[in-house]
């Protein structure tokens, strides 16, 4: 699992039948202190999620087995909205 931010949003009127009616939103990946790494991805969301909230998000077959996916097309979903990270540091 990865943590990442919701930056945007995708609106694509053409699409594969399996992905009508699902949510399909930009997240940038996060490292543990909520700071940006790597590059963005479009994720399926499962969890009703909204622009700028902290999310977890599957990927590859675990990104398959999330919601009503499992013979969709997708190699990102959001499972989740985060409300609090705690590290501890040593």
């Amino acid at each position: 699992m990865l943590l990442a931010r919701i930056i945007g949003t995708v609106v694509a009127t053409q699409k594969d039948e399996r992905l009508v009616s699902s949510k399909l939103l930009v997240v940038q990946p996060l490292d543990a202190h909520r700071a940006a790494r790597g590059g963005q991805l479009v994720a399926v969301d499962t969890v009703d999620a909204g622009f700028g909230e902290t999310v977890l998000i599957v990927s590859g077959s675990s990104a398959r087995l999330a919601g009503q996916l499992q013979e969709t097309p997708v190699d990102a979903a959001i499972v989740g909205i985060v409300d609090t990270v705690e590290l501890t540091e040593h």
